[in-house]
């Protein structure tokens, strides 16, 4: 799979400053960008000093809150220098996209207070292309990205909107900057980095829509397998996450889990749910393992932690699996997670965990 990455971010950079280097003899303070309250110039300053805060939160490891420094241009700096200084810090968050190893997750607010390399990438590729877009429209200049970096912020940060016929105006639908065909109207939105559940030795790392595309058509989603994965299972359950993406009723954080051994780094299996929660609060999970990461107790330690999650929430009551007759090993995780058989037919055995509540 081709990462969201330092490539990327230099593209959407090089964009901006191309649509934007004919208008720098313009007095940007005087130019209102777009439906924005802000001006084109203070719009410019604002997408640098997000490009550098991404950077610093990456290399810095910031965990509870943003590296508490704020980007200030020195006085006199004209419209020609302020494109230099995205470009500039543009370039320092490609850097260090490309230099932070893939576990390393920094401070972020939305909506689970982290996001990794990807997601960084991605929340810099977005405020390009989208402040881009709104200092054109007010210097009244043509500013077009390429399809595929808005497919993929879309397919990294929005999991939660159904794709469009177009992926840069459904992104501007979704962001509350122009209308989609038998949508309504956006008023309030934010992105969604993906959502990771620590447990003892793994960490269950949330698979966004454009991973799960990936390992349904045989990638490794961009992640390191153990040589022996993904397991089947695992790329089955991203095909139905990409259906429901697809679909516009995919739940980030009722999808799919890569499992990644905190030892070496490397994906053992996939755990997730088969959909969000009924009226009833009840929903279904499912799980595998490749073959050489099984008899270590971690689809146990994986399903505890993600049960415990799950069942922590208002919107969950009950969560159930379905195993067949012959998975003697599946039963006895399920039955050391806390689950109880509650029913036995053709399709095969179901058991249950109720909330204590």
């Amino acid at each position: 799979m081709r990462e969201m990455g330092g490539d990327q971010i230099e593209e959407a950079v090089a964009g901006c400053i191309a649509a934007l280097r004919p208008t720098v003899a313009r007095d940007w303070t005087e130019v209102k960008a777009g439906d924005l309250d802000w001006n084109c110039h203070e719009t410019a300053v604002h997408v640098a000093d997000d490009l550098v805060a991404y950077a610093a939160n990456l290399a810095g490891r910031a965990r509870d809150a943003y590296v508490p420094f704020e980007l200030k241009l020195d006085d006199g700096t004209d419209n020609s220098g302020l494109l230099h200084v995205i470009e500039t810090t543009g370039a320092l968050l490609a850097a260090t996209v490309r230099t932070t190893p893939r576990a390393v997750r920094a401070f972020h607010p939305f909506p689970f207070r982290s996001a990794d390399r990807v997601g960084s990438a991605a929340m810099g590729i977005a405020e390009v292309l989208l402040h881009t877009h709104d200092m054109a429209k007010g210097l009244e200049v043509p500013y077009r990205p390429s399809d595929a970096l808005a497919e993929s912020v879309l397919a990294l940060l929005f999991p939660h909107v159904q794709p469009g016929p177009t992926p840069w105006e459904t992104l501007l639908w979704a962001t509350g900057r122009g209308e989609l065909p038998g949508r309504a109207p956006v008023t309030e939105w934010h992105w969604y980095n993906n959502l990771v559940v620590p447990a003892d030795r793994l960490d269950l790392v949330g698979i966004r829509p454009a991973e799960a595309r990936d390992l349904s058509l045989g990638g490794d989603g961009g992640f390191q397998w153990t040589e022996d994965g993904p397991y089947e299972g695992t790329r089955e359950a991203a095909g139905f996450l990409l259906k429901a993406y697809e679909g516009g009723v995919h739940r980030p954080e009722f999808g799919v889990f890569a499992l990644v051994r905190r030892e070496d780094g490397r994906a053992i299996g996939g755990m997730g749910f088969h959909s969000a929660p009924d009226e009833e609060g009840r929903v279904e999970i499912g799980y595998d393992l490749t073959e050489s990461a099984r008899g270590h107790g971690y689809a146990t330690e994986a399903l505890r932690t993600l049960a415990d999650w799950a069942l922590s929430r208002a919107d969950v009551r009950s969560l159930f699996a379905t195993i067949e007759p012959v998975n003697l090993p599946s039963q006895a995780v399920v039955g050391r997670a806390g689950f109880t058989k509650v029913s036995e037919d053709g399709e095969g055995l179901a058991f249950e965990l109720r909330a204590a509540r």
